[in-house]
């Protein structure tokens, strides 16, 4: 009872900042009445395709699951989560407010059906219970979900909530979103094809997605959907079409409608605009990028089984460095750090089985691996190589 007192309390103190409307958008600098934001991003260089008010606070709504998801997928891969695991539902989780799964106190739930029920049905209750599973309490599942989004670049959103109920000091950017969208397919992409089922069934019933454009606008393959009075509609999709992926971000649409056709007239765009691009382009506009590109060039030595293997220049990916580039090159990853980073040159090396020079350069938060130095054909055969072995591998051709 004690929990739900809390929670009860908690909510009206969030909708009574909220009714203050203008008030608070003035004095916080929080969203206000000018909800909307969009952003679409070339999911392999990072370039900003399309952008309107990428930076300006945003409430999240249920975008906020695809961090709670986030951490559920971190804890897998360290172990302390098994998709086979059950949780508890407390009270407090019972009494969410809708969406939700219906769940009651005492009743378990795996891991694997909270991951669908995040995913697919957007279920406020189920957030609950993932945050109390591996925070403890929903305040400090909060604070490990901002803390990780800092972790990953997201330098405006913070989390006060697992399932986006409507929090006053919850915000976050276009441009964030598109950052935590990325990140999932960069580090946990073997969990993404749960943001592109479009349904599940618990307990007998089959619950959809709410996310329609899947299996309906060529190439959507998953992410989510979000919606509070405050926030208005948002949808945050990936989609890929002849080899290339983007991630595009609506916030503060109108309507379920609205918000779905403004995509899709956005995904497209984004498709013609990148289709008129080489490979790769380079970026030489910090504010045309999805994460401004950070440190100065320096060198490091990558060791691997106790003895230096390579020398390799990490620097800064500038107009002049791209302008020099005479041959062409291939892009195997972008990781969280240059160990793993280092960690894929070789296994990629030994597939392609021809000289390369490897260089990895610093991303924001993330490090690029390239394989330069090739001419056209043997570029072409080395990519062919790597995709035949389930690797990641995107051409780019010489600066012209």
């Amino acid at each position: 009872m004690n929990h739900r007192i809390m929670y009860v309390l908690r909510y009206i103190a969030a909708m009574s900042l909220l009714w203050a409307g203008s008030l608070y958008s003035n004095v916080y600098a929080g969203p206000g009445a000018n909800r909307y934001a969009s952003i679409a991003v070339d999911a392999d260089s990072r370039e900003v395709l399309h952008a309107r008010q990428i930076d300006a606070p945003r409430y999240p709504a249920s975008l906020t699951k695809m961090m709670t998801l986030y951490l559920v997928f971190d804890a897998i891969d360290r172990g302390d989560l098994a998709l086979s695991d059950k949780m508890t539902v407390s009270r407090n989780a019972a009494a969410a407010q809708p969406v939700k799964l219906g769940l009651r106190a005492g009743q378990t739930l795996t891991v694997h059906k909270a991951i669908q029920a995040l995913a697919v049905k957007s279920s406020n209750d189920v957030a609950i219970v993932i945050a109390e599973h591996i925070g403890g309490t929903e305040d400090n599942f909060a604070m490990m979900m901002t803390a990780r989004a800092k972790s990953l670049g997201m330098n405006h959103t913070t989390y006060m909530t697992a399932s986006g109920l409507p929090h006053p000091a919850q915000l976050t950017t276009a441009r964030d979103q598109a950052k935590l969208a990325d990140q999932i397919l960069v580090n946990h992409r073997k969990y993404y094809h749960y943001f592109g089922q479009q349904s599940f069934v618990y307990k007998g019933r089959t619950l959809r997605n709410h996310n329609r454009l899947l299996g309906r606008v060529d190439g959507v393959d998953g992410f989510k959907t979000g919606y509070t009075n405050a926030s208005g509609y948002n949808l945050t999709i990936s989609a890929q079409r002849d080899g290339r992926r983007i991630i595009a971000v609506v916030l503060g649409g109108a309507s379920t409608t609205a918000r779905n056709q403004h995509m899709e007239r956005l995904i497209d765009r984004a498709f013609e605009v990148q289709a008129q691009k080489p490979a790769l382009i380079a970026m030489t506009q910090p504010q045309t990028q999805l994460a401004a590109y950070t440190g100065a060039p320096r060198v490091f030595n990558l060791r691997g089984r106790g003895a230096v293997t390579r020398q390799v220049v990490l620097g800064v990916n500038t107009a002049p460095m791209r302008a020099a580039q005479s041959t062409w090159q291939i892009q195997i990853g972008l990781f969280s750090d240059p160990v793993t980073a280092e960690a894929a040159i070789d296994p990629a090396m030994t597939i392609i089985g021809g000289p390369a020079t490897p260089d990895i350069t610093p991303m924001g938060a993330q490090y690029r691996v390239r394989l330069t130095g090739l001419e056209g054909g043997a570029a072409q055969a080395a990519c062919a190589a790597l995709r035949s072995s389930a690797m990641n591998c995107m051409l780019i051709a010489p600066a012209q």
